[in-house]
């Protein structure tokens, strides 16, 4: 019997997943809330709802679909999978309560601290003046975290004192007691670890690098992400041991704190010369991790989360080939307020190759209508390979939009 699937968010990620999911046998319609008109050319179906409109969501899915699964981090913070629990709905997606883990840095610092996982040190802190003297204690560089919510943006890496203290000025005005982290600085090399769980059955994906920062050579502010590649060759069979073993603690913690849930457990990992180290929780996709670590599968998607739901132990299967994203974004990205610009002909010429994260139809014209406005994927035999594959398909979009030119140079080193 055809199923259809609901999936939650509007970006690059959520085109990607929907992508997975119609490739299933099982999956007649993909749907996606709210979505953007650019993944009707996927073969995606938007739906003009909001991700916190959670009784037009549930009442939507009531009457179309037999799974929803949520990208975004927002919804699931707010309750969403707690509100389709409560209407007997399958939703893939962590309970309120293990979103935590994600909505809460101080609350995740204190689960791997219960847990003997390992992080860097950090201490919370409540005011300006705690936060300046916190910094001078631990010394520069150091790390400023939004305790909440931020939208991949609330990270500051500050290599001054002065830099520290125009950072910390900024966080109490815009709130005079905002919870802020201040976490030692690491050094080593980065890596995003996606797990699929369900209650103690659970799959990990191959790891995969982000680029966090809007330009070259890793400066400029912290983005969304502008690119990723997957799997990264520089982390080996020792790295993955090393990654599966930190997965296994958080899950059995999860569990032992009752907690247990399903969805996506997102491992910020750094590879220190002292050993790992958990930088963040995550409990959804990483984007634009997702857009490369999806298309790996040989396995039909829709079948995997549909085995966690049911409690049985899904086993992956991967082409083997290197896959690389880069995000192409508005000019002006990351400010806030961007006219729109023209992106018709590169659409057109690059299909299969491209993910919508913010596109919509003007007057007949494709135009940008957000600040990442798609991601280009390519794959190759090896990194080398993927990345040429990636930066030649980038090419037609090079007038119009934005990118990093140096996506996956940590794997080619």
């Amino acid at each position: 019997m055809v199923q259809n699937v609901l999936v939650i968010g509007s970006g690059a990620r959520e085109s990607a997943l929907g992508v997975a999911f119609k490739r299933s046998p099982r999956v007649e319609h993909v749907y996606v809330a709210p979505g953007n008109e650019g993944m009707q050319l996927r073969g995606l179906e938007p739906v003009a709802l909001d991700v916190l409109d959670f009784a037009g969501l549930v009442a939507f899915a009531r009457k179309h679909v037999d799974l929803t699964f949520v990208g975004p981090e927002v919804p699931l913070v707010a309750g969403i999978v707690d509100y389709f629990t409560a209407a007997h709905l399958r939703i893939f997606g962590p309970h309120q309560a293990l979103a935590q883990l994600e909505g809460s840095k101080a609350f995740a610092k204190d689960f791997m601290a219960r847990h003997g996982i390992p992080t860097a040190r950090a201490v919370l802190v409540h005011d300006a003046d705690a936060a300046r003297a916190q910094v001078r204690t631990m010394g520069v560089p150091v790390v400023l975290k939004a305790d909440g919510l931020a939208a991949g943006k609330g990270v500051q890496i500050v290599t001054t004192t002065a830099a520290a203290d125009q950072a910390i000025a900024l966080v109490y005005q815009q709130q005079v007691d905002a919870p802020l982290l201040v976490e030692e600085y690491l050094r080593g090399e980065e890596a995003s670890v996606m797990t699929l769980f369900a209650g103690q059955h659970w799959v990990m994906l191959p790891l995969s690098q982000d680029h966090k920062r809007r330009f070259n050579g890793d400066t400029g502010p912290n983005t969304g992400g502008m690119g990723a590649i997957s799997p990264a060759p520089q982390f080996d069979a020792t790295a993955v041991q090393q990654a599966q073993n930190i997965v296994t603690r958080t899950i059995n913690g999860i569990h032992a704190e009752g907690l247990d849930g399903c969805g996506v457990l997102y491992t910020g990992l750094m590879f220190t010369a002292a050993g790992p180290r958990v930088l963040e929780y995550n409990m959804r996709l990483g984007d634009p991790e997702t857009q490369v670590l999806l298309p790996q599968l040989t396995d039909d998607f829709f079948s995997v989360i549909m085995q966690l739901l049911d409690g049985q132990q899904p086993r992956l299967h991967l082409d083997g080939r290197t896959y690389c994203g880069v995000v192409l974004v508005h000019p002006g990205y990351p400010a806030t307020s961007q006219p729109p610009v023209a992106v018709m002909t590169p659409l057109v010429a690059s299909l299969n190759h491209w993910l919508p994260a913010a596109v919509r139809q003007v007057n007949g014209q494709w135009q940008s209508s957000g600040g990442r406005v798609v991601t280009v994927v390519g794959s190759g035999a090896d990194a080398r390979a993927a990345v040429r594959a990636t930066y030649q398909l980038v090419a037609p979009w090079a007038d119009a939009l934005a990118y990093r030119e140096d996506i996956g140079v940590h794997a080619l080193q």
